[in-house]
Parts: C-alpha cells; sequence; structure tokens
C-alpha cells in the first residue's frame, strides 16, 4: 500500500543523522513542548488547530512533527542534504569564507564568523558561525550576491528548501488567523513568498565545548521575525519559561528543547507577537553548551527565518474580536519590517548598537 511505503521511508529519513551523534541525555531538564501534527493540521483537524493556537499564547514554542506527510517528508530529506552542505561550507578556509561577509554594506546576508557578535549587552562575544542565504536572492527578487561554490551550485535545493517552508509555516498561519477572528487570508498576505522580505535560510555550526565553560554559544534573546523553523540534531537549546502562575514569586529556570527526530522546532517572533498586541508569545531563548557526550561534537543546525514583508508595519492588527486593543492613552511604534530586523540583526554584531540588538518584545504581554 501506498501509505506503508511511506511510512518507511518517513521513518528512514526522520531517523537518518541522529545515529551518529552521540544521544541526548536524560538525566536534563527538558522542556514539555507539545508536539503538534503537521498531517492533522493539512487535514484540518479543529483539535490540533486550538493545540496550535494555545501553544502560541503559551510558550510560542512547540514540535512541529513531519513525517507521514508528501511535503514533510521531501523537506526532511531537503534538510538532511543540506546538513551535509553545511559541513562542506563550514570546512572551508576562513579567509575564503570571509569573502562573504557583507555586514559592512549594511547586510545581514553571507557568512557570520566565530566573535563577530555579541550575545549579551555585556559584550561577550559568540561562538558559533552561520550562513545567511536570502530568500529574495533565490528567487530572483534582488540583484544576487556572491557566493561560495557550495552553495552556488545547490541554489536549486534551497529554493526548494524555501518553497517547502514558507509553504508549511503559511499553514500554521492560517490557522493563527482562524483563532484570531481575523478577515481570512490577513497574516498570510503580510508574508507573500513573491514579496521581497528578510526571510532567509541559515545554515549554522558551533563547535564542541566543555559544558563546565558554560559559554552560551547564542546569548538569551527572542526573535525578530514571525514564524522560525528548526532543525537540530545536537542539544543546546534552551527555553525560559514565563513565571508559573502557581508560583508568581518563583523565577523560572533554562529548561533545554531536545531534539526529536521528523520533528522541526517552531517558534514565533516579535512580530508576531507586535501583531497579536503580545497576546501570542515570542519567547525568550538561547543556545549552550550540548549537555552530556554531545558536547564534544559539532552542532551543525538548518533554519528558515519567516518575516513579514519589507513595507508590513509592526503593530496590533486590526478587523478582529480576539486581539486586545490598546489601552486608553497607551500608544505603540509603528516601524517597517524591514527597518526592524536591520536594527535588530545588526545590532548584534561587533561595533553594532547594543541597546538595539537586544531589545525585543520580551515585555509585551501577561507574564512576560
Amino acid at each position: 500500500m501506498v501509505t506503508e511505503t511511506i511510512t518507511a521511508q518517513t521513518l528512514l529519513t526522520g531517523l537518518r543523522g541522529f545515529s551518529s551523534i552521540p544521544p541526548f541525555p536524560n538525566d536534563v531538564s527538558c522542556v514539555p513542548l507539545l508536539k503538534l501534527s503537521f498531517k492533522k493540521l493539512q487535514d484540518g483537524d479543529s483539535e490540533e488547530s486550538n493545540r496550535l493556537f494555545e501553544a502560541s499564547k503559551q510558550l510560542g514554542f512547540f514540535y512541529l512533527d513531519l513525517r507521514d506527510t508528501l511535503e514533510g517528508d521531501s523537506i526532511l530529506e531537503d534538510v538532511d542534504k543540506l546538513f551535509r552542505i553545511g559541513e562542506q561550507l563550514f570546512d572551508l578556509e576562513v579567509e575564503e569564507k570571509q569573502k562573504y561577509d557583507f555586514s559592512g554594506q549594511k547586510s545581514y546576508f553571507g557568512y557570520k564568523g566565530y566573535g563577530k557578535a555579541i550575545i549579551d549587552k555585556e559584550g561577550t562575544l559568540d561562538r558559533n558561525e552561520f550562513y545567511n542565504v536570502s530568500k529574495d536572492d533565490l528567487l530572483a527578487l534582488s540583484p544576487p550576491l556572491p557566493a561560495p561554490s557550495i552553495l552556488a551550485h545547490n541554489r536549486p535545493l534551497l529554493s526548494s528548501y524555501i518553497h517547502s517552508s514558507h509553504s508549511i509555516l503559511s499553514l500554521l498561519l492560517t490557522h493563527l488567523n482562524q483563532h484570531l477572528h481575523l478577515p481570512p487570508g490577513t497574516l498570510t498576505s503580510l508574508h507573500r513568498l513573491t514579496a521581497p522580505s528578510g526571510d532567509q535560510v541559515r545554515l549554522l555550526k558551533a563547535p564542541p565545548q566543555d559544558p563546565s565553560a558554560a559559554q552560551p554559544a547564542l546569548g538569551a534573546h527572542t526573535d525578530f521575525g514571525s514564524l522560525t523553523l528548526l532543525f537540530n540534531r545536537v542539544g543546546g537549546l534552551q527555553v525560559l519559561p514565563p513565571p508559573s502562575p502557581a508560583s508568581p514569586d518563583q523565577p523560572p529556570e533554562w529548561l533545554f528543547v531536545r531534539p526529536l527526530p521528523g520533528c522541526a522546532i517552531v517558534n514565533l517572533g516579535d512580530a508576531m507577537a507586535k501583531f497579536t498586541g503580545g497576546l501570542l508569545r515570542s519567547n525568550v531563548h538561547r543556545v549552550v553548551p550540548a549537555p552530556g557526550a554531545q558536547a564534544t561534537v559539532p552542532k551543525y543546525s538548518v533554519v528558515y527565518f519567516s518575516r513579514p514583508e519589507d513595507q508590513v508595519l509592526l503593530r496590533r492588527l486590526g478587523g478582529g474580536d480576539v486581539i486586545p486593543e490598546l489601552e486608553p492613552g497607551d500608544t505603540e511604534e509603528a516601524v517597517p519590517s524591514r527597518e526592524w530586523v536591520l536594527r535588530r540583526a545588526l545590532g548584534r554584531r561587533v561595533g553594532g548598537n547594543v541597546d538595539e540588538g537586544w531589545s525585543g518584545t520580551e515585555g509585551m504581554g501577561k507574564g512576560r
């Protein structure tokens, strides 16, 4: 049967890459994220849709199980290839990679090397390298940027990953749109694939690190776009849950997010918090050394960042009865998406404006 063939292939694709690294330990505290089924959301399952809305309000982080769907299998196969491309990319000589650092041109696309960004307001340098690939570049919406041959030769693969990621995240936006009682298509109309935006693919590498050193690779922050689709196999991602209503005076503790085969980790960013007046949550997170034996291997990640179109104003949306209205006398900043992204992204680079780089939506909504 066709279903059996898809399931067998899904199992193989979902586990690929996990068997070659040490297992994530069972003796560390992990956040109990909801695991949502992409298949059920595709099928319009109302209970799964409700779970998505609750996860987006409570923590803004959840697993998305992509198995048992043709579109999910396709992106998992693309991700597996991109992990291998990331290994080859970061094996290039430093001098070669630095040719593609475009931060001097006020661009956050291209290469960022070790220690070229700050992870806190004290100026501590980061411990990772990454390469940002522009969606607009790959879809010919902007002039092409120079790129290493390993990326230039794999533009079709990167384009396939972008199309799949955008499609998956558009489905999530459609469900959220319904729960927010917004006019049909409101959220997806702010995130059109063919419109200029800050959407990007990120390939990332963090080196092995002794957990006792306890230096984060990436400090506490919120994402500054709409939705993030993360694929990782080695741990290190942590979230800081909001204070518990049952123990409001007890400070929350950082908790690991366990990587799961066949699943993406999805989180909401600042744009969704701004669009909803803080009803949906953009949660603080960071990246620290992986726990246990996983700390002995490099950490690679493949990410898609979805952001509103460049000219969209980041402010609460009207047209529904769920998003809270501004209190009398209150005002809110309405900044264009492109300006917000540049402010946050380049503010974290060495020599940038630290206050702008680290000022997100942490204070929006209850319990922030």
